[in-house]
């Protein structure tokens, strides 16, 4: 692997595991006051997921981001089924996951298309 290569996907590889690491946390380990905030952390945490991927896909395939990340969303939910007091498979966690890997994504793009003016030049 490239330097440049891995300088686009390191970043990636460790989001991903410290969302699967945060979602092997046991609920009676989770501050409850997260719960009333849960779906804008969902967002937030798979918008700057998305924003990496987006970094690492490229200008041309930067809304793959969006379809890994929601399939990586619906994986964490089957993760969280296996770790004790979680709920997992919930419709709304994954609805939310994707909202912010959209926005992430999106995100991605329109700075990189601010930066180079049209966007239109390969990353």
């Amino acid at each position: 692997m490239t330097a440049r290569r891995l300088r686009r996907w390191l970043p990636v590889v460790l989001y991903a595991a410290l969302i699967f690491v945060g979602s092997s946390i046991p609920g009676s380990s989770i501050d409850p006051r997260f719960s009333v905030h849960d779906k804008l952390i969902h967002a937030t945490e798979y918008a700057g997921f998305a924003f990496l991927l987006a970094r690492a896909f490229g200008v041309r395939r930067w809304w793959l981001a969006i379809v890994v990340g929601a399939l990586y969303a619906v994986s964490d939910e089957f993760h969280q089924t296996f770790t004790p007091m979680r709920s997992g498979n919930d419709l709304g966690d994954i609805t939310a996951d994707i909202i912010g890997s959209t926005i992430g994504a999106t995100a991605w793009m329109l700075l990189l298309r601010r930066r180079r003016g049209d966007g239109t030049k390969s990353a």
